[in-house]
């Protein structure tokens, strides 16, 4: 399963040069930022418009330095700056703006306290953006984008039922792509495959332009992934790279389609392509696990990612969840539980707690690992690699009729689910068969 809205993301520069980026995957701030021309709104078209806004508004506020909104208006370009270019180097200038708006305006302005929590996500600070948005809430009741804050701060905090409840709120304001898509997740989350793909198609429905859209198709492809339909995820991904060519996460997602199909050639091509743009630990990771099935070397990305760890910015709170999982599955049990357990600590959501789990299994903690494990799993989500994850912790403590359960979950959830584990699991799951 994959993290929508809200992802730790790590970029790490293959050529040599090392950065790390963070960002807030929010619905189009059409309160907050300058609005893009919907005929061709790719991510290079979006930035150019952001960065002219950026221009424009700075000028302006260098004749009216009064203007609150203004402030407001600059401060949330700049974190929407952020989280397209994945360039952390914005957010020093959107907290300036931002506590210029409220100084200028400290009540009543609901715009900046918006702002302030959307930058807090940013930086993975959950709590501080749960503080904000709902002072932003409070101050107005009508504002979509608050709402959206306060969702995504609750679902890293493991408070589904808030989150829930504000979600609703930002769907009865202004049903777009940013309020299906977290719908969608929610229901996701709590095991509603068909409720959470029909949201997802909504959002696509309503998209306002190009990025949008590919935005819809790349979580209707995951939504179809997960659940093992091959071609039906080939199909979106197919329809987003039609409108966005090369866009990194629908080329390292077309990878996982062509890898399960067998062809790590195919794969290998579009994962050399996705991390050459973009080159996040999850799409590392990816890369990691088909040089690894296709017998090649994979020890010099591996590098990169263990790499990442050290880089300037990096935190436990933005610690990428692939990252805790890649150490728990290198043998390197010391820093996955390190990692994990700061991780969680900072957002105890339940994609979180299952990869604090499988850091404690590669420890040998396994009853500890079994709690987070279950807890993980508490919603009834139906995700595969949980799942195998879980067997292999009750295998672990001996409880063979438990584990061949989740076995069997996971290869019939989606027998595609990993590159690395899946073998793993069918494997386990005859032998426990055979032992019956």
């Amino acid at each position: 399963m994959r993290r929508r809205w809200i992802r730790p993301v790590l970029v790490v520069a293959v050529a040599g040069v090392l950065l790390a980026g963070a960002g807030i995957l929010l619905g189009p701030l059409r309160d907050h930022a300058p609005a893009t021309d919907s005929s061709d709104n790719s991510a290079s078209t979006t930035t150019s418009a952001l960065d002219a806004f950026v221009s424009r508004t700075r000028t302006h506020l260098g004749e009216v330095p009064g203007d609150w909104q203004g402030w407001a208006s600059l401060g949330m370009a700049q974190v929407q700056l952020a989280r397209i270019t994945y360039d952390p180097s914005h957010y020093p200038a959107a907290e300036t703006a931002l506590r210029r708006s409220l100084t200028v305006q400290p009540t009543g302005n609901a715009a900046a306290l918006t702002g302030m929590g959307a930058l807090a996500a940013a930086r993975h600070d959950f709590r501080k953006a749960l503080s904000y948005a709902g002072r932003a809430v409070a101050t107005d009741t009508y504002s979509a984008d608050a709402y959206g804050v306060l969702t995504d701060a609750n679902v890293e905090l493991g408070r589904y039922d808030e989150a829930t409840d504000a979600v609703q709120r930002m769907l009865d304001l202004r049903p777009d792509t940013g309020s299906f898509g977290r719908a969608s997740y929610l229901f996701e989350l709590r095991g509603d495959l068909p409720q959470a793909t029909a949201m997802m198609r909504r959002a696509l429905d309503v998209a306002g332009g190009d990025a949008d859209a590919v935005f819809a198709l790349t979580h209707l492809g995951e939504l179809a992934f997960g659940a093992g339909d091959l071609a039906t995820a080939g199909d979106y991904y197919a329809q987003g790279l039609a409108r966005i060519p090369n866009q990194p996460a629908l080329l390292a997602d077309r990878a996982r389609v062509r890898a399960a199909r067998g062809d790590l050639t195919g794969a290998l091509t579009d994962l050399h392509a996705a991390t050459a743009i973009l080159p996040t630990v999850d799409h590392l990771v990816t890369l990691s696990d088909t040089l690894t099935a296709a017998g090649q070397p994979a020890a010099p990305v591996d590098q990169l990612i263990r790499a990442a760890a050290a880089l300037p910015g990096a935190t436990p709170a933005t610690t990428d969840i692939d990252l805790v999982l890649f150490y728990a599955d290198h043998g390197e049990p010391g820093p996955a539980v390190a990692k994990g357990k700061a991780l969680f600590a900072a957002r105890p959501s339940v994609t979180v707690e299952t990869a604090y789990a499988w850091a404690l299994h590669a420890a040998g903690r396994d009853r500890d690992a079994l709690t987070h494990a279950d807890r993980g799993l508490r919603l009834g989500t139906r995700d595969a690699r949980a799942h195998y994850q879980r067997a292999t912790i009750r295998l672990a403590l001996g409880d063979k009729p438990g584990a061949r359960k989740d076995f069997a979950a996971a290869l019939a959830i989606n027998p595609y689910f990993s590159l690395r584990h899946a073998p793993d699991a069918r494997k386990q799951l005859a032998r426990l068969d055979g032992a019956e």
